[in-house]
């Protein structure tokens, strides 16, 4: 708070103090509704931030000299917030998959049942754990190929602690039972309000330090980076239009009905993929990825070809979630075919991230970080194939509804997202806290094997339940009924939802290694002889020359 200007802090105890007040405010509306708790969140929240400004609100004016530097503080606070939730996220994933395999594991207990626990898993790991990993790198890495500081210190903040208030009130929301029933999109409206103004801050304050630059080029990394802020606010915006009750409730209706809500849905569910969770991590990709591996990208022409494709047609993809619904027919098969065409794209970014590597596999070889980036491309381009092939309409008939789309789906989110995650935040966090390196490189490579190992039998598992599942659910005897119940099916997948625990648990064990060697790491000594500061100048040729 003491690098923060005198004028700085004031605007920031303003905000803080809007935000209590508006808590105070919903919590005593909704003090006969489940509203009133999160009122109640609200407030103490901006309570916190508000003493913590007041106790530092006379420090002196920071030295001048921080305007040759650029602004890293948030991104430190980032990348703790980032493993905290990834640790959080993945406990409640190994208790959703154990649930599967052993029910009573709900002990009873509403706010413990697959439903509520669900959903706080899916937002813990993709909205905790992904989106202050993408908030984080973003900041870093659109100051390092600008050449440029960001354009103020309280935009960072507002929206660092801002996205993890909307997180709160969605993760303690689903305990309490407030749910609008959107896959990704469960909040209620006043926590979706929340994320917008939130993010409009975010939008702009990237478009600032963009239009401050002293580079005269945009790196590919920051257009995905972009394309991940915006869409992102489109679709968060069109999905949640909802009215609610009243001002004094939690619960709201969508504006959307019938089929028209389940095709906007699903355009904003697998635009989320796309964009939250593809795009954004690209941009991670093009620029940690050549920085480690110390080699420029294969194809720069590659990069902007695959950006624009992938920005065009996975636009149109969503439907393929509805085959066999309500939904027109021609409106299915639009979205099989564009889901096929981003085979093209999808894998040429994976193959230019691979070719990258030519020259340098000896690296790979002996650099467990560098690995953790290698393996996420290597993910990335099997699973956007899977995905590809399971939008085919007669190959969904098999796959539509069994554990096979959750193994495809964690084949994503585990081998590609938490892969290029890890290892951005390993090549990150160095150079934030100016270390020589990661506190213990064995505890790297522990954490590889373990993120590996879990991906792997959590993937296969879920591969053989679902084909199973499929095929016993299609199985009929000679008088034209089924041969199996769906009792039977579910007895038949117990042993893969025991091993799909197990390859949790090796994932689970893996984040808790990881955060232990980023504290740790924290915790050392700076080596200020190999990083002497965070001074604006050129980070090292990115571009390949063609």
């Amino acid at each position: 708070m003491a690098r923060l200007t005198i004028a700085e802090r004031q605007i920031g105890l303003w905000l803080a103090g809007l935000v209590t007040l508006a808590g105070a405010a919903l919590g005593i509306a909704g003090r006969n509704d489940v509203l009133g708790y999160h009122g109640l969140l609200i407030t103490i929240f901006g309570a916190v931030v508000v003493v913590a400004l007041l106790r530092n609100i006379d420090a002196p004016e920071p030295d001048e000299s921080r305007l040759s530097e650029y602004y890293d503080d948030p991104i430190r606070f980032g990348i703790v917030l980032t493993m905290a939730w990834a640790v959080f996220g993945m406990f409640i994933g190994v208790w959703v998959s154990a649930l599967l395999a052993w029910p009573e594991l709900t002990f009873d207990a509403a706010w413990a049942s697959f439903g509520r626990l669900r959903p706080a898993h899916t937002t813990g790991v993709i909205f905790g754990f992904g989106g202050n990993a993408l908030i984080a790198t973003s900041l870093h890495v659109v100051q390092r190929t600008s050449l440029a500081r960001l354009p103020d210190q309280v935009s960072p903040w507002f929206v660092l602690l801002g996205y993890n208030l909307f997180c709160l009130l969605a993760v303690s929301g689903y305990f309490l039972g407030i749910t609008q029933s959107k896959e990704y999109a469960e909040p209620e409206w006043y926590a979706d309000i929340w994320l917008v103004i939130v993010w409009v801050v975010y939008f702009v304050l990237y478009i600032r330090t963009l239009a401050r630059r002293k580079e005269p080029h945009i790196y590919v990394a920051n257009w995905y980076y972009m394309a991940f802020i915006l869409v992102v606010a489109v679709l968060h915006i069109v999905n949640n239009l909802a009215v609610p009750i009243s001002l004094s409730s939690a619960k709201a209706y969508s504006l959307f009905s019938g089929v028209q809500d389940a095709m906007t849905q699903w355009w904003y569910g697998h635009n989320a993929v796309a964009f939250f969770l593809t795009a954004g991590f690209l941009g991670m990709m093009y620029y940690y990825l050549p920085k480690r591996a110390e080699r420029p990208i294969y194809s720069y022409r590659i990069s902007i070809i695959s950006f624009w494709g992938i920005t065009f047609f996975y636009m149109w993809a969503g439907s393929h979630h509805l085959h066999y619904t309500a939904l027109p027919h021609w409106v299915q098969t639009l979205g099989m075919t564009f889901s096929i065409m981003l085979l093209v794209p999808s894998w040429a970014s994976a193959g230019n991230a691979l070719l990258t590597l030519n020259g340098a596999w000896h690296k790979v070889r002996d650099d467990a970080t560098l690995r953790f980036m290698m393996v996420a491309a290597v993910f990335y381009g099997l699973s956007t194939f899977e995905g590809s092939f399971l939008a085919i309409r007669a190959v969904n008939s098999l796959s539509h509804y069994t554990d096979w789309t959750v193994g495809h789906v964690h084949a994503g989110a585990l081998g590609w997202v938490a892969m290029i995650t890890f290892g951005a935040l390993y090549t990150l966090t160095p150079a934030m806290w100016k270390r020589e390196r990661m506190y213990s490189n064995t505890l790297v490579e522990v954490h590889f094997w373990c993120a590996v190992i879990g991906t792997l039998i959590y993937v296969f598992a879920m591969w053989n339940s679902g084909i199973i599942q499929g095929l016993m659910w299609r199985t009929y005897n000679e008088s034209g009924t089924l041969t199996y119940s769906f009792i039977e099916s579910l007895v038949a997948m117990h042993p893969y939802y025991i091993a799909r625990t197990v390859g949790g648990l090796f994932f689970l064990t893996g984040a808790v290694v990881g955060t232990y060697n980023i504290i740790m790491t924290i915790r050392h000594e700076p080596s200020l002889a190999r990083h002497p500061a965070g001074k604006l100048a050129a980070d090292g040729p990115l571009v390949a020359g063609e």
